[in-house]
């Protein structure tokens, strides 16, 4: 079960970091004022999952059960981000057709730039993620172990 929560890990991963890719290449750092990511919360997010899966890495590696307790703790951070920036995503998803691309302020082609995300790309992250914290979760708890 370990590996299975590391393959969804760097799944997520994956995800998550072309939408960092998407997020820089469209401006998102160099106009924070259209973004509704700030950039400390990207940072956040990235940093503390990275931290998790260098943990979970190690536990894997050394099979030391406080680690997997340590990567699930630290991922509940992470979740709790993660939600925040959809909660910011969705509703300008939704009225993406109703800005004007001549609105004050906004990016190049007139969108923040994670208005650029794909939606399966946030889908498949999201549930990536939400998989991954269960496989951590159950492995830290010696479930489906081997």
């Amino acid at each position: 079960m370990g590996i299975a929560a590391l393959i969804t890990w760097l799944l997520t991963a994956v995800g998550g970091f072309y939408m960092l890719t998407v997020w820089v290449a469209k401006g998102g750092p160099r106009q924070p004022s259209t973004s509704r990511f700030p950039p400390a919360l990207i940072v956040g997010h990235l940093g503390l999952a990275v931290v998790g899966l260098v943990l979970w890495i190690i536990y894997l590696l050394t099979d030391a059960d406080a680690l997997a307790w340590v990567a699930f703790v630290v991922l509940l951070p992470v979740a709790a981000l993660g939600f925040t920036m959809l909660a910011r995503w969705v509703p300008g998803y939704r009225a993406r057709t109703a800005v004007p691309a001549t609105a004050p302020g906004a990016g190049a082609d007139g969108e923040p730039a994670e208005m650029h995300f794909p939606v399966v790309v946030v889908a498949g992250h999201g549930l990536f993620a939400v998989a991954t914290v269960v496989l951590v979760l159950l492995t830290a708890l010696g479930i489906g172990g081997s």
